[in-house]
Protein backbone atom coordinates (compact mmCIF):
# COMPACT_ATOMS: atom_id res chain seq x y z
CA UNK A 1 0.00 0.00 0.00
CA UNK A 2 1.42 3.39 -1.02
CA UNK A 3 1.27 6.14 1.58
CA UNK A 4 1.19 9.85 0.87
CA UNK A 5 4.12 11.82 2.22
CA UNK A 6 3.53 14.46 4.88
CA UNK A 7 3.96 17.26 2.38
CA UNK A 8 1.53 15.61 -0.06
CA UNK A 9 -1.07 15.30 2.68
CA UNK A 10 -0.53 18.91 3.75
CA UNK A 11 -1.05 20.11 0.17
CA UNK A 12 -4.44 18.38 0.04
CA UNK A 13 -5.67 20.51 2.93
CA UNK A 14 -8.16 23.24 2.02
CA UNK A 15 -6.86 25.83 4.43
CA UNK A 16 -9.22 28.39 5.89
CA UNK A 17 -8.37 32.10 5.90
CA UNK A 18 -6.53 32.95 9.08
CA UNK A 19 -9.26 35.40 10.13
CA UNK A 20 -11.71 32.48 10.16
CA UNK A 21 -9.35 30.42 12.32
CA UNK A 22 -8.98 33.37 14.70
CA UNK A 23 -12.77 33.63 14.83
CA UNK A 24 -12.99 30.03 16.03
CA UNK A 25 -10.72 30.99 18.91
CA UNK A 26 -12.66 34.15 19.69
CA UNK A 27 -9.81 36.40 18.56
CA UNK A 28 -11.04 39.54 16.80
CA UNK A 29 -9.43 40.39 13.45
CA UNK A 30 -8.24 43.70 14.94
CA UNK A 31 -5.63 41.74 16.89
CA UNK A 32 -4.20 40.04 13.80
CA UNK A 33 -1.10 41.03 11.85
CA UNK A 34 -1.53 38.79 8.78
CA UNK A 35 1.48 37.21 7.04
CA UNK A 36 -0.33 36.22 3.88
CA UNK A 37 -3.70 34.44 3.90
CA UNK A 38 -2.98 31.54 6.25
CA UNK A 39 -0.76 32.76 9.06
CA UNK A 40 -0.73 35.78 11.32
CA UNK A 41 0.81 37.23 14.42
CA UNK A 42 -1.50 38.03 17.31
CA UNK A 43 -0.97 41.37 18.99
CA UNK A 44 -0.13 41.25 22.69
CA UNK A 45 -3.11 43.56 23.35
CA UNK A 46 -5.29 40.47 23.05
CA UNK A 47 -4.00 39.20 26.39
CA UNK A 48 -4.78 42.41 28.27
CA UNK A 49 -8.10 43.00 26.51
CA UNK A 50 -9.47 39.46 26.76
CA UNK A 51 -11.92 38.77 29.58
CA UNK A 52 -12.12 35.05 28.86
CA UNK A 53 -11.23 32.76 31.77
CA UNK A 54 -8.29 30.42 31.25
CA UNK A 55 -9.08 26.97 29.94
CA UNK A 56 -7.53 23.65 30.93
CA UNK A 57 -3.83 23.06 30.22
CA UNK A 58 -2.76 19.64 28.91
CA UNK A 59 0.92 18.77 28.53
CA UNK A 60 1.96 16.14 25.99
CA UNK A 61 5.30 14.48 26.72
CA UNK A 62 6.87 11.14 25.87
CA UNK A 63 9.13 8.26 26.76
CA UNK A 64 12.87 8.53 26.15
CA UNK A 65 13.22 8.94 22.36
CA UNK A 66 14.60 6.22 20.10
CA UNK A 67 15.23 5.95 16.35
CA UNK A 68 11.90 4.08 16.15
CA UNK A 69 10.03 7.32 16.85
CA UNK A 70 7.29 8.19 19.33
CA UNK A 71 5.07 10.75 17.58
CA UNK A 72 4.72 13.33 20.33
CA UNK A 73 4.07 16.33 18.08
CA UNK A 74 1.69 14.29 15.93
CA UNK A 75 -0.20 13.23 19.07
CA UNK A 76 -0.35 16.83 20.32
CA UNK A 77 -1.98 18.00 17.11
CA UNK A 78 -4.24 14.96 16.79
CA UNK A 79 -5.42 15.29 20.39
CA UNK A 80 -6.48 18.89 19.84
CA UNK A 81 -8.37 17.83 16.72
CA UNK A 82 -9.87 14.94 18.70
CA UNK A 83 -11.07 17.31 21.43
CA UNK A 84 -12.75 19.42 18.75
CA UNK A 85 -14.42 16.31 17.32
CA UNK A 86 -16.02 15.49 20.68
CA UNK A 87 -17.36 19.03 20.97
CA UNK A 88 -14.66 20.79 22.99
CA UNK A 89 -13.13 24.16 22.14
CA UNK A 90 -9.48 23.19 21.84
CA UNK A 91 -6.34 25.07 20.80
CA UNK A 92 -2.77 23.89 20.16
CA UNK A 93 0.38 25.61 21.45
CA UNK A 94 3.61 24.31 19.89
CA UNK A 95 7.23 25.22 19.18
CA UNK A 96 8.58 26.54 15.89
CA UNK A 97 10.89 24.31 13.83
CA UNK A 98 14.59 25.08 13.56
CA UNK A 99 16.20 25.00 10.14
CA UNK A 100 19.03 22.87 11.53
CA UNK A 101 16.92 19.72 12.07
CA UNK A 102 14.81 20.45 8.97
CA UNK A 103 17.89 20.20 6.75
CA UNK A 104 19.66 17.68 8.99
CA UNK A 105 18.21 14.38 10.13
CA UNK A 106 15.23 15.02 12.43
CA UNK A 107 13.06 16.78 9.89
CA UNK A 108 10.44 19.42 10.55
CA UNK A 109 8.18 19.96 13.55
CA UNK A 110 4.70 20.17 12.05
CA UNK A 111 3.48 16.71 13.00
CA UNK A 112 2.89 13.98 10.46
CA UNK A 113 0.35 12.05 8.46
CA UNK A 114 -3.16 13.39 9.00
CA UNK A 115 -2.21 15.29 12.16
CA UNK A 116 -0.24 18.32 11.00
CA UNK A 117 -0.18 22.08 11.29
CA UNK A 118 -0.24 24.05 8.05
CA UNK A 119 1.03 25.78 5.93
CA UNK A 120 3.65 23.10 6.51
CA UNK A 121 6.30 24.40 4.11
CA UNK A 122 6.13 27.93 5.50
CA UNK A 123 6.30 26.82 9.12
CA UNK A 124 9.24 24.48 8.51
CA UNK A 125 11.22 27.08 6.58
CA UNK A 126 11.28 30.83 7.29
CA UNK A 127 7.76 31.09 8.77
CA UNK A 128 7.30 34.67 10.05
CA UNK A 129 11.01 35.33 10.55
CA UNK A 130 11.09 34.92 14.33
CA UNK A 131 14.25 32.83 14.47
CA UNK A 132 16.01 35.13 11.99
CA UNK A 133 15.19 38.06 14.29
CA UNK A 134 16.63 36.21 17.27
CA UNK A 135 19.78 35.47 15.28
CA UNK A 136 20.14 39.16 14.44
CA UNK A 137 19.61 40.27 18.04
CA UNK A 138 22.10 37.72 19.34
CA UNK A 139 24.74 38.74 16.83
CA UNK A 140 24.15 42.45 17.38
CA UNK A 141 25.07 41.92 21.03
CA UNK A 142 28.19 39.99 19.99
CA UNK A 143 29.20 42.77 17.62
CA UNK A 144 28.67 45.47 20.26
CA UNK A 145 30.70 43.46 22.75
CA UNK A 146 33.70 43.08 20.47
CA UNK A 147 33.39 46.68 19.32
CA UNK A 148 33.50 47.86 22.93
CA UNK A 149 36.80 46.03 23.43
CA UNK A 150 38.17 47.40 20.14
CA UNK A 151 37.22 50.97 21.03
CA UNK A 152 39.20 51.08 24.27
CA UNK A 153 37.47 48.55 26.58
CA UNK A 154 36.25 51.04 29.19
CA UNK A 155 34.55 48.24 31.12
CA UNK A 156 37.77 46.24 31.44
CA UNK A 157 36.37 43.10 29.81
CA UNK A 158 38.79 40.19 29.81
CA UNK A 159 38.81 38.83 26.20
CA UNK A 160 39.68 35.40 27.62
CA UNK A 161 36.45 35.36 29.63
CA UNK A 162 33.88 36.26 27.01
CA UNK A 163 30.94 33.83 27.26
CA UNK A 164 28.66 35.23 24.55
CA UNK A 165 28.81 33.46 21.18
CA UNK A 166 27.48 34.31 17.76
CA UNK A 167 24.80 32.05 16.32
CA UNK A 168 23.06 30.87 13.19
CA UNK A 169 20.02 28.64 12.69
CA UNK A 170 21.82 25.89 10.81
CA UNK A 171 23.80 22.77 11.66
CA UNK A 172 27.43 23.67 10.95
CA UNK A 173 30.05 21.79 12.96
CA UNK A 174 32.85 23.85 11.34
CA UNK A 175 31.76 26.80 13.48
CA UNK A 176 31.77 25.04 16.84
CA UNK A 177 35.28 26.10 17.71
CA UNK A 178 37.02 28.90 15.80
CA UNK A 179 39.64 31.61 16.20
CA UNK A 180 38.53 35.07 15.10
CA UNK A 181 39.72 38.66 15.21
CA UNK A 182 42.73 37.84 13.04
CA UNK A 183 44.35 40.21 10.56
CA UNK A 184 45.85 42.88 12.76
CA UNK A 185 44.77 45.62 15.14
CA UNK A 186 42.07 47.04 12.87
CA UNK A 187 40.24 43.71 12.73
CA UNK A 188 39.64 43.08 16.43
CA UNK A 189 41.27 41.12 19.24
CA UNK A 190 42.21 37.53 18.35
CA UNK A 191 40.49 34.97 20.58
CA UNK A 192 39.03 31.50 20.63
CA UNK A 193 35.35 31.65 19.85
CA UNK A 194 32.48 29.60 18.41
CA UNK A 195 28.90 29.62 17.20
CA UNK A 196 25.75 28.16 18.75
CA UNK A 197 22.66 27.17 16.82
CA UNK A 198 20.06 29.90 17.37
CA UNK A 199 17.55 27.67 19.14
CA UNK A 200 20.19 26.82 21.78
CA UNK A 201 20.86 30.46 22.64
CA UNK A 202 19.76 32.42 25.66
CA UNK A 203 17.89 34.77 23.32
CA UNK A 204 15.54 31.91 22.43
CA UNK A 205 15.11 30.99 26.10
CA UNK A 206 14.34 34.60 26.97
CA UNK A 207 11.83 34.98 24.15
CA UNK A 208 9.96 31.94 25.38
CA UNK A 209 9.80 33.11 29.01
CA UNK A 210 9.17 36.84 28.49
CA UNK A 211 5.71 38.05 29.55
CA UNK A 212 5.69 41.44 27.80
CA UNK A 213 7.83 43.80 25.74
CA UNK A 214 9.11 45.52 28.89
CA UNK A 215 9.89 42.16 30.48
CA UNK A 216 11.74 41.15 27.32
CA UNK A 217 13.88 44.30 27.43
CA UNK A 218 14.67 43.82 31.11
CA UNK A 219 15.66 40.18 30.56
CA UNK A 220 17.87 41.09 27.60
CA UNK A 221 19.63 43.68 29.74
CA UNK A 222 20.47 41.03 32.35
CA UNK A 223 22.34 38.79 29.88
CA UNK A 224 25.92 38.19 31.01
CA UNK A 225 28.32 38.45 28.07
CA UNK A 226 31.62 38.08 29.88
CA UNK A 227 33.67 38.99 32.93
CA UNK A 228 36.12 41.76 33.70
CA UNK A 229 39.77 41.33 34.66
CA UNK A 230 38.68 41.57 38.32
CA UNK A 231 35.95 38.89 37.87
CA UNK A 232 32.87 41.11 37.69
CA UNK A 233 30.08 40.09 35.27
CA UNK A 234 29.42 42.35 32.28
CA UNK A 235 25.84 42.53 31.01
CA UNK A 236 24.10 43.60 27.84
CA UNK A 237 22.81 46.58 29.80
CA UNK A 238 26.41 47.59 30.54
CA UNK A 239 26.93 47.67 26.76
CA UNK A 240 23.65 49.61 26.29
CA UNK A 241 22.50 46.93 23.85
CA UNK A 242 19.10 45.92 25.21
CA UNK A 243 17.10 48.67 23.49
CA UNK A 244 18.33 47.88 20.00
CA UNK A 245 17.95 44.16 20.63
CA UNK A 246 14.35 44.67 21.71
CA UNK A 247 13.71 46.70 18.57
CA UNK A 248 14.83 43.71 16.50
CA UNK A 249 12.62 41.35 18.50
CA UNK A 250 9.42 43.31 19.04
CA UNK A 251 7.51 41.65 16.18
CA UNK A 252 9.01 38.23 16.89
CA UNK A 253 7.62 38.41 20.44
CA UNK A 254 4.06 38.25 19.08
CA UNK A 255 2.80 34.63 18.91
CA UNK A 256 2.03 33.11 15.51
CA UNK A 257 -1.41 31.72 14.70
CA UNK A 258 -1.90 28.96 12.11
CA UNK A 259 -4.21 25.92 11.84
CA UNK A 260 -4.23 22.14 11.85
CA UNK A 261 -5.34 20.09 8.85
CA UNK A 262 -8.79 19.97 10.49
CA UNK A 263 -8.97 23.71 11.12
CA UNK A 264 -8.11 23.75 14.81
CA UNK A 265 -6.41 27.02 15.85
CA UNK A 266 -2.70 26.49 16.55
CA UNK A 267 -0.19 28.85 18.15
CA UNK A 268 3.33 28.02 16.93
CA UNK A 269 5.89 30.21 18.66
CA UNK A 270 9.41 29.79 20.02
CA UNK A 271 11.55 26.70 19.76
CA UNK A 272 14.31 26.01 22.31
CA UNK A 273 15.89 22.54 22.31
CA UNK A 274 15.01 20.53 25.43
CA UNK A 275 18.36 18.76 25.74
CA UNK A 276 20.10 22.16 25.99
CA UNK A 277 17.46 24.70 27.00
CA UNK A 278 13.95 24.41 28.46
CA UNK A 279 12.27 22.95 25.36
CA UNK A 280 8.87 24.66 25.50
CA UNK A 281 6.93 27.09 23.34
CA UNK A 282 6.56 30.68 24.55
CA UNK A 283 4.71 31.65 27.70
CA UNK A 284 2.84 34.30 25.68
CA UNK A 285 1.58 31.72 23.18
CA UNK A 286 0.47 29.43 26.00
CA UNK A 287 -1.34 32.30 27.71
CA UNK A 288 -3.11 33.23 24.48
CA UNK A 289 -4.13 29.63 23.88
CA UNK A 290 -5.54 29.38 27.40
CA UNK A 291 -7.69 32.46 26.72
CA UNK A 292 -8.73 31.24 23.26
CA UNK A 293 -9.80 27.69 24.14
CA UNK A 294 -11.39 25.62 26.89
CA UNK A 295 -8.57 23.10 26.39
CA UNK A 296 -4.99 23.99 25.45
CA UNK A 297 -2.82 21.13 24.26
CA UNK A 298 0.90 21.87 24.42
CA UNK A 299 4.08 19.81 24.21
CA UNK A 300 7.58 19.79 25.64
CA UNK A 301 10.65 18.49 23.83
CA UNK A 302 12.15 14.99 23.98
CA UNK A 303 11.26 12.66 26.88
CA UNK A 304 9.53 13.64 30.11
CA UNK A 305 12.87 13.70 31.96
CA UNK A 306 13.90 16.65 29.78
CA UNK A 307 11.03 18.63 28.26
CA UNK A 308 8.38 17.86 30.88
CA UNK A 309 10.79 18.41 33.79
CA UNK A 310 11.76 21.81 32.40
CA UNK A 311 8.18 22.69 31.45
CA UNK A 312 7.09 21.98 35.01
CA UNK A 313 10.10 23.11 37.05
CA UNK A 314 11.07 26.14 34.95
CA UNK A 315 8.24 27.38 32.72
CA UNK A 316 5.29 26.67 35.01
CA UNK A 317 7.16 28.03 38.00
CA UNK A 318 8.19 31.22 36.19
CA UNK A 319 4.79 31.87 34.62
CA UNK A 320 2.54 30.59 37.41
CA UNK A 321 0.99 27.96 35.15
CA UNK A 322 -0.74 24.86 36.54
CA UNK A 323 -1.25 21.85 34.24
CA UNK A 324 -4.53 19.96 34.51
CA UNK A 325 -3.44 16.70 32.86
CA UNK A 326 -0.43 15.07 31.19
CA UNK A 327 -0.29 12.71 28.22
CA UNK A 328 2.75 10.41 28.02
CA UNK A 329 3.27 9.17 24.45
CA UNK A 330 4.84 5.79 23.72
CA UNK A 331 5.08 3.22 20.96
CA UNK A 332 5.47 -0.53 21.25
CA UNK A 333 8.35 -0.32 18.79
CA UNK A 334 10.29 2.22 20.85
CA UNK A 335 9.78 0.26 24.05
CA UNK A 336 11.13 -2.85 22.37
CA UNK A 337 14.21 -0.85 21.38
CA UNK A 338 14.61 0.09 25.05
CA UNK A 339 14.40 -3.64 25.66
CA UNK A 340 17.46 -4.21 23.49
CA UNK A 341 16.02 -4.99 20.06
CA UNK A 342 17.66 -3.41 16.99
CA UNK A 343 15.47 -1.27 14.74
CA UNK A 344 15.48 -4.01 12.09
CA UNK A 345 13.76 -6.49 14.46
CA UNK A 346 10.79 -4.41 15.65
CA UNK A 347 8.12 -5.74 13.28
CA UNK A 348 7.60 -9.02 15.13
CA UNK A 349 5.93 -9.67 18.48
CA UNK A 350 8.48 -9.88 21.29
CA UNK A 351 6.94 -9.71 24.75
CA UNK A 352 10.29 -10.39 26.41
CA UNK A 353 11.88 -7.31 24.80
CA UNK A 354 8.77 -5.28 25.63
CA UNK A 355 8.99 -6.39 29.27
CA UNK A 356 12.62 -5.26 29.39
CA UNK A 357 11.77 -1.91 27.80
CA UNK A 358 8.49 -0.97 29.47
CA UNK A 359 10.21 0.24 32.71
CA UNK A 360 11.22 3.33 30.72
CA UNK A 361 7.56 4.23 30.22
CA UNK A 362 6.66 3.33 33.79
CA UNK A 363 9.36 5.59 35.25
CA UNK A 364 8.13 8.55 33.20
CA UNK A 365 4.55 7.85 34.27
CA UNK A 366 5.53 7.43 37.93
CA UNK A 367 7.41 10.74 37.82
CA UNK A 368 4.36 12.59 36.52
CA UNK A 369 2.07 11.00 39.12
CA UNK A 370 4.31 10.74 42.17
CA UNK A 371 6.86 13.56 41.79
CA UNK A 372 4.73 16.22 40.12
CA UNK A 373 1.38 14.96 41.48
CA UNK A 374 -0.39 15.32 38.15
CA UNK A 375 -3.03 13.04 36.60
CA UNK A 376 -1.90 11.38 33.40
CA UNK A 377 -2.84 9.01 30.60
CA UNK A 378 -0.57 6.97 28.35
CA UNK A 379 -1.16 7.37 24.61
CA UNK A 380 0.17 4.44 22.60
CA UNK A 381 0.73 5.31 18.96
CA UNK A 382 -0.34 2.07 17.37
CA UNK A 383 1.56 0.66 14.38
CA UNK A 384 0.13 -2.08 12.12
CA UNK A 385 2.82 -4.47 13.40
CA UNK A 386 1.78 -4.05 17.07
CA UNK A 387 -0.01 -7.15 18.37
CA UNK A 388 -2.97 -7.25 20.75
CA UNK A 389 -0.81 -9.11 23.26
CA UNK A 390 1.79 -6.29 23.25
CA UNK A 391 -0.85 -3.61 23.70
CA UNK A 392 -2.51 -5.60 26.48
CA UNK A 393 0.85 -5.98 28.25
CA UNK A 394 1.37 -2.20 28.33
CA UNK A 395 -2.18 -1.62 29.57
CA UNK A 396 -1.71 -4.08 32.42
CA UNK A 397 1.60 -2.55 33.50
CA UNK A 398 0.18 1.00 33.48
CA UNK A 399 -2.92 -0.14 35.35
CA UNK A 400 -0.65 -1.19 38.23
CA UNK A 401 0.28 2.52 38.55
CA UNK A 402 -3.36 3.58 38.35
CA UNK A 403 -2.95 5.06 34.86
CA UNK A 404 -5.15 4.34 31.88
CA UNK A 405 -3.88 3.66 28.36
CA UNK A 406 -5.57 4.88 25.19
CA UNK A 407 -4.62 3.91 21.66
CA UNK A 408 -3.86 6.70 19.23
CA UNK A 409 -4.09 6.41 15.46
CA UNK A 410 -3.86 10.10 14.62
CA UNK A 411 -1.14 9.64 12.00
CA UNK A 412 -3.55 7.61 9.87
CA UNK A 413 -6.91 9.04 10.98
CA UNK A 414 -6.29 12.55 12.27
CA UNK A 415 -8.59 13.71 15.07
CA UNK A 416 -10.83 10.66 14.73
CA UNK A 417 -7.92 8.53 15.92
CA UNK A 418 -7.68 10.55 19.16
CA UNK A 419 -11.31 10.62 20.25
CA UNK A 420 -10.85 8.00 22.97
CA UNK A 421 -7.72 9.80 24.19
CA UNK A 422 -9.61 13.10 24.18
CA UNK A 423 -12.43 11.62 26.29
CA UNK A 424 -9.90 10.40 28.87
CA UNK A 425 -8.17 13.79 28.95
CA UNK A 426 -11.50 15.51 29.56
CA UNK A 427 -12.22 13.04 32.36
CA UNK A 428 -8.86 13.74 34.00
CA UNK A 429 -9.35 17.49 33.73
CA UNK A 430 -12.76 17.15 35.34
CA UNK A 431 -11.40 15.56 38.51
CA UNK A 432 -10.84 18.96 40.11
CA UNK A 433 -7.70 20.79 41.14
CA UNK A 434 -4.69 18.52 41.44
CA UNK A 435 -1.81 18.64 43.92
CA UNK A 436 0.80 19.87 41.42
CA UNK A 437 4.27 20.09 42.95
CA UNK A 438 7.79 20.83 41.72
CA UNK A 439 10.66 18.36 41.93
CA UNK A 440 12.71 20.78 44.06
CA UNK A 441 12.28 24.03 45.95
CA UNK A 442 14.11 27.22 45.05
CA UNK A 443 15.58 27.61 48.53
CA UNK A 444 17.79 24.55 47.93
CA UNK A 445 21.38 25.15 46.86
CA UNK A 446 22.18 24.76 43.19
CA UNK A 447 23.93 21.46 43.91
CA UNK A 448 20.94 20.22 45.91
CA UNK A 449 18.61 21.07 43.02
CA UNK A 450 20.78 19.14 40.57
CA UNK A 451 20.84 16.19 42.96
CA UNK A 452 17.05 16.33 43.40
CA UNK A 453 16.39 16.15 39.66
CA UNK A 454 18.93 13.34 39.26
CA UNK A 455 17.48 11.26 42.06
CA UNK A 456 13.75 12.06 41.83
CA UNK A 457 13.31 12.38 38.04
CA UNK A 458 16.18 10.50 36.41
CA UNK A 459 16.28 7.69 38.98
CA UNK A 460 20.04 8.09 39.50
CA UNK A 461 22.03 7.48 42.67
CA UNK A 462 23.83 10.82 42.89
CA UNK A 463 25.68 13.56 41.04
CA UNK A 464 29.42 14.03 40.63
CA UNK A 465 30.37 17.68 40.36
CA UNK A 466 33.75 18.15 38.73
CA UNK A 467 36.09 20.72 40.35
CA UNK A 468 35.60 23.32 37.61
CA UNK A 469 31.82 23.02 37.91
CA UNK A 470 32.05 23.20 41.70
CA UNK A 471 33.93 26.49 41.43
CA UNK A 472 31.41 27.83 38.92
CA UNK A 473 28.40 26.88 41.07
CA UNK A 474 30.00 28.54 44.09
CA UNK A 475 30.74 31.72 42.15
CA UNK A 476 27.22 31.86 40.70
CA UNK A 477 25.83 31.54 44.22
CA UNK A 478 28.07 34.40 45.38
CA UNK A 479 26.77 36.52 42.49
CA UNK A 480 23.18 35.98 43.68
CA UNK A 481 22.00 33.25 41.32
CA UNK A 482 21.71 30.46 43.90
CA UNK A 483 17.93 30.86 44.04
CA UNK A 484 17.44 30.18 40.33
CA UNK A 485 15.93 26.98 38.95
CA UNK A 486 18.34 24.66 37.15
CA UNK A 487 18.30 23.67 33.49
CA UNK A 488 20.25 20.44 33.01
CA UNK A 489 21.76 19.94 29.57
CA UNK A 490 22.11 16.21 28.94
CA UNK A 491 21.57 13.54 26.33
CA UNK A 492 17.98 12.96 25.26
CA UNK A 493 18.58 9.24 24.69
CA UNK A 494 18.76 8.09 28.31
CA UNK A 495 17.57 8.94 31.80
CA UNK A 496 21.28 9.09 32.61
CA UNK A 497 24.03 11.19 31.02
CA UNK A 498 25.19 8.13 29.06
CA UNK A 499 23.22 7.75 25.79
CA UNK A 500 23.92 4.01 25.69
CA UNK A 501 22.01 3.30 28.93
CA UNK A 502 18.52 2.56 27.60
CA UNK A 503 15.37 1.55 29.44
CA UNK A 504 15.27 2.64 33.08
CA UNK A 505 18.88 2.45 34.33
CA UNK A 506 19.60 2.53 38.05
CA UNK A 507 22.54 3.23 40.36
CA UNK A 508 24.16 5.66 37.94
CA UNK A 509 25.87 8.96 38.65
CA UNK A 510 25.32 12.11 36.60
CA UNK A 511 28.52 14.07 36.07
CA UNK A 512 28.20 17.86 36.14
CA UNK A 513 31.05 19.11 33.96
CA UNK A 514 30.37 22.84 33.98
CA UNK A 515 27.77 25.41 34.94
CA UNK A 516 26.79 28.84 33.69
CA UNK A 517 23.99 31.28 34.31
CA UNK A 518 21.43 32.39 31.76
CA UNK A 519 20.69 35.50 33.79
CA UNK A 520 18.15 36.89 31.35
CA UNK A 521 16.23 33.64 31.15
CA UNK A 522 16.50 33.27 34.89
CA UNK A 523 18.03 29.82 35.29
CA UNK A 524 21.40 28.16 35.82
CA UNK A 525 22.51 25.74 33.10
CA UNK A 526 24.40 22.62 34.19
CA UNK A 527 26.16 20.75 31.39
CA UNK A 528 26.63 16.99 31.52
CA UNK A 529 28.25 14.69 28.98
CA UNK A 530 29.15 15.94 25.53
CA UNK A 531 26.33 18.35 24.75
CA UNK A 532 26.71 20.14 21.42
CA UNK A 533 25.17 23.59 21.17
CA UNK A 534 26.05 23.59 17.47
CA UNK A 535 24.95 20.30 15.87
CA UNK A 536 26.45 18.91 12.66
CA UNK A 537 24.80 17.51 9.57
CA UNK A 538 24.58 13.71 9.17
CA UNK A 539 26.31 11.70 6.45
CA UNK A 540 23.21 12.06 4.25
CA UNK A 541 21.45 15.30 5.29
CA UNK A 542 17.76 15.76 4.56
CA UNK A 543 18.77 18.84 2.53
CA UNK A 544 19.94 16.55 -0.27
CA UNK A 545 16.32 15.47 -0.91
CA UNK A 546 14.73 18.92 -0.75
CA UNK A 547 14.06 20.66 -4.04
CA UNK A 548 11.75 23.18 -5.69
CA UNK A 549 10.31 23.14 -9.20
CA UNK A 550 9.75 25.97 -11.68
CA UNK A 551 6.32 26.68 -10.20
CA UNK A 552 7.76 27.05 -6.72
CA UNK A 553 6.50 23.71 -5.39
CA UNK A 554 8.81 22.32 -2.71
CA UNK A 555 9.48 18.61 -2.46
CA UNK A 556 11.34 16.49 0.08
CA UNK A 557 10.21 18.21 3.30
CA UNK A 558 9.02 15.86 6.04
Amino acid sequence: MAYLSDIEIARQCQMQPIASIAGKAGIDADYLDPYGRYKAKVDLRYLTDSRCPDGKLILVTAITPTPAGEGKTTTTIGLADGLRRIGKKAVVAMREPSLGPVFGVKGGACGGGWAQVVPMEDINLHFTGDIHAMTAANNLLAAMLDNHIQQGNALGIDPRRIVWKRCMDMNDRQLRSIVDGLGGKAHGVPREDGFDITVATEIMAIMCLAESLSDLKARLGRIIVGYTYDDRPVTAADLKAQGAMTALLKEALKPNLVQTLEGTPAFVHGGPFANIAHGCNSVLATRMALKAGDYTVTEAGFGADLGAEKFLDIKCRAAGLRPDAVVVVATVRALKMHGGLPKSALDHEDLAALERGVPNLLRHVANIKNVYKLPCVVAVNRFPTDTDAEIRFIMEKCAELGVNVRLSTVWAEGGKGAEALAEEVVRLCGEGENDFAFSYSLDMSLEEKLRAVTQRVYGGRDISVLPAAQTQLQRLTELGYGGCPVCIAKTQYSFSDDPTLLGAPEDFTVTIKSAKVSAGAGFVVALTGDIMTMPGLPRVPAAEKIDVDEDGNITGLF
